[in-house]
């Protein structure tokens, strides 16, 4: 009896010691966010989904800093396993590309191509795009005379220009913005996405870089700039994952899958409105959303 015991402590700690190597240990699943209110819903959104409809774990990382510069070399090594991402986002922070393919869909079948070379796979879009726009206080707008991109290049030169590292680094990104209007800012500042509303808020800068989902808009008495001469395109939301979690993890691609087409951008607005704006988590409004689409049991 007492060697049979001694048998079960030791393999106890040896389950202890091995940690994810069995013992009844679920598999995990680690997904990463940039720190934005929309990534930490969407992020939600995947893990809970994933943990409803398979034995899998999910483990989040939510806000990592310099957002897909630094989450994308993260997911290539394998510190990551999933991230919600936007496809003109890749296209120009990824892939390098200078150039821009105006048409969504060949740019999309272009994404699945390399990404495919470099282990990597987007399981589908969900149905809404972030795409990038200019806001301004509404006192800035009124003092200067703005309504749109060309009214501000023409104050550029006395304002002081807000944005994340995302675009502000990339010379395809905010250079290009300046170059296609001939803004001139008097000054340029990086910060990260959670932060810039505050910096415009407290007159710490002038214009930033928003999103056209972003609940800020609304509740700041913010004003969203006309861009007269469409230089912005559509930056469609999905899912990027590594090739070999899917292969690792087989009931995962028809998982994420269930995402695709199922967010409009109305419903993003305002699930970012309701953690934003109205203090709910973003934990309880992607529960909400995915009962009222089915997808879970209330």
């Amino acid at each position: 009896m007492k060697q049979m015991k001694k048998a079960i402590v030791s393999v106890l700690v040896l389950c202890m010691m091995l940690g994810m190597t069995g013992c009844g240990k679920k598999d995990t699943i680690k997904i990463a966010s940039k720190p934005m209110t929309e990534q930490y819903i969407l992020t939600e959104i995947i893990a809970q989904l994933i943990e409803a409809e398979t034995d899998y774990e999910t483990e989040i990382t939510k806000g990592v800093g310099g957002g897909t510069t630094n989450i994308h070399p993260a997911l290539i090594k394998g510190d990551f396993d999933l991230y919600p991402e936007y496809t003109r986002t890749a296209w120009l922070n990824v892939l390098k590309k200078e150039e821009m393919e105006k048409d969504d869909d060949k740019l999309y079948e272009q994404l699945l191509t390399e990404y495919d070379a470099l282990g990597l796979t987007w399981t589908g879009l969900y149905g809404f795009s972030n795409t990038y726009g200019l806001a301004v206080r509404q006192e800035t707008a009124d003092q200067y005379g703005l309504s749109t991109y060309s009214d501000l290049a023409a104050a550029s030169g006395e304002l002081i220009f807000g944005g994340n590292p995302d675009y502000i680094e990339l010379e395809t990104g905010y250079a290009r913005l300046c170059e296609a209007y001939g803004m001139q800012f008097k000054e340029t500042k990086q910060m990260e996405i959670a932060l810039k509303y505050e910096a415009l808020k407290n007159a710490e800068v002038d214009v930033i870089n928003a999103f056209t989902t972003d609940a800020q808009l609304a509740a700041n008495n913010l004003v969203l700039l006309t861009d007269d001469s469409v230089f912005f395109e559509t930056f469609d939301a999905g899912t990027i994952v590594r090739k070999d979690t899917l292969a690792e993890y087989p009931k995962l691609k028809e998982v994420l899958e269930k995402l695709n087409g199922l967010i409009s951008e109305a419903e993003m607005q305002q699930m970012n409105y309701e953690v934003e704006v109205n203090g709910k988590e973003d934990k309880e409004v992607a529960r909400q959303f995915l009962e009222s689409k089915g997808l879970l049991a209330k």
